[in-house]
């Protein structure tokens, strides 16, 4: 169902899929993290976290648990000293990348 479909109809949107992609996507940093994966993956924290630069330590795990409690991100864990953690992107996040590229698209035309 489109937007077109739910107009008028919406009594809280969280029950619309826009409200369920929102849930995943929504936020300061969701995006960020996504388009970066997109960009050069797999990427470990420590990356990831450079890349990015104004986002603290824990707010960058809790957005990667979230993502990956979500579907969006998969993580893995090498058992060595010390211990090494890269992120990727699922397959459904994958499906999203073509949204995400038309946002920027969108930046290209409309930035200042």
């Amino acid at each position: 169902m489109g937007m077109a479909e739910y107009k008028g109809k919406v009594k809280n949107i969280q029950d619309t899929p826009f409200g369920y992609t929102l849930s995943v996507i929504g936020g300061k940093w969701k995006m960020v993290i996504m388009y970066l994966l997109a960009e050069n993956q797999p990427v470990r924290f420590n990356d990831l976290k450079r890349q990015i630069g104004a986002i603290t330590y824990k707010t960058l795990s809790a957005q990667l648990k979230e993502l990956e409690a979500d579907g969006m991100v998969k993580r893995k864990e090498y058992p060595q000293i010390p211990p090494k953690v890269e992120y990727g992107l699922t397959d459904k996040a994958e499906t999203l990348l073509p949204v995400l590229e038309q946002l920027c698209e969108w930046g290209v035309k409309n930035r200042p």
